[in-house]
């Protein structure tokens, strides 16, 4: 598992110096092809994917939101978004990442997720508790606890306004990120997250293990995660009212 951890760093550390030294405007483009995940991909989304297979193919199958299974045959799983909010990335927007999980027979046991943006990466594995790098000098962060959360975000909130309007009533304010694998990943920063809309394995399983210790309430329509079990029921009765 330390090894997995490591190269999942040297990754991303790879990664983030790349976008920060070498991208071009061709990077930024969309590359003319339909990821397995359903989405126009950009050249710098296989860009990272490659990177990522360079380093991670030796520990499993890999499972790509731009090229669906690579070396499927083994009873660990890669799951990977290698770049998670391509269109923030594309619109120079600071708010994108990456995000790696790791699973064997079926069950996460290991979670990444990198902010692209500020270099500071997240893991969990079953072995070691919540830990912050900071991947400009390769050292553990203090990770510190925000007790009043100032606002949720609610990922996709353009699909259902009327969801939005009723929180709302509630003095519930909000934000929509476009990066829905870094918003859970600090979802114990927020009120809460939201993620409305098709809810693909990509987009939450290495953030969903980061953030296992929270309230989480799934379906085939909604996801919320929440610190606060008075706010989680909340928002999961005024979802389940409409």
């Amino acid at each position: 598992m330390t090894d997995f951890i490591s190269d999942c760093i040297k990754a991303n550390k790879q990664i983030y110096e790349y976008i920060n030294t070498h991208i071009s405007t061709d990077d930024l483009n969309y590359s003319g092809k339909v990821g397995f995940g359903g989405d126009k991909t950009l050249n710098i989304d296989f860009k990272a994917e490659e990177i990522f297979i360079l380093h991670l193919k030796k520990y499993g199958s890999i499972y790509s939101e731009e090229s669906g299974y690579i070396f499927s045959n083994t009873n660990k799983k890669i799951i990977i978004d290698p770049i998670d909010g391509s269109d923030n990335i594309s619109s120079d927007l600071p708010y994108f990442g990456t995000s790696v999980a790791l699973q064997e027979n079926n069950e996460v046991i290991a979670g990444v997720v990198c902010n692209l943006s500020t270099g500071i990466l997240t893991y969990k594995t079953k072995y070691k508790k919540l830990t912050k790098i900071d991947l400009k000098t390769n050292k553990e962060i203090d990770i510190f606890t925000i007790n009043s959360a100032k606002f949720a975000v609610i990922e996709r909130a353009y699909t259902n306004p009327k969801i939005c309007e009723q929180l709302y009533k509630h003095n519930i304010k909000f934000r929509s990120l476009g990066a829905i694998a870094l918003s859970l990943c600090d979802a114990r920063n927020y009120k809460f997250v939201l993620f409305i809309g098709k809810i693909r394995e990509f987009d939450i399983a290495a953030a969903l293990y980061i953030c296992s210790d929270l309230n989480v309430y799934k379906n085939d329509e909604f996801l919320i995660v929440a610190k606060n079990t008075h706010i989680f029921n909340l928002v999961k009765d005024t979802i389940n009212k409409l």
